[in-house]
């Protein structure tokens, strides 16, 4: 019994002391973390086509017309040339 409060008191005695607490690490760690950003890229204003069904019904003659046609698919190649681009961007294609 003597022995197990002799015990006892260095135990107490251990946690006692007067240890100064270590100092806590500080350290700053950069995190890079890939963010989703939407992708709105910047096109312009639509064109004016030549081929709306105004223009279409008021030209003189079927030749007219098919040269309507032709400027207002040239036009439209070109927007959708510039539209593929821009979304390819978007997209990251390699």
């Amino acid at each position: 019994m003597r022995l197990l409060a002799i015990a006892v008191t260095l135990v107490l005695a251990a946690c006692a002391t007067d240890r100064p607490a270590p100092e806590p690490i500080v350290r700053t760690v950069e995190v890079k973390v890939p963010v989703q950003v939407p992708c709105r890229p910047e096109l312009g204003e639509e064109p004016a086509y030549p081929d709306t069904d105004e223009a279409l019904a008021m030209a003189p003659d079927i030749f007219v017309g098919v040269q309507l046609l032709k400027s207002g698919r040239g036009l439209r190649i070109q927007r959708d040339r510039e539209k593929t681009a821009a979304l390819a961007g978007c997209a990251g294609a390699p």
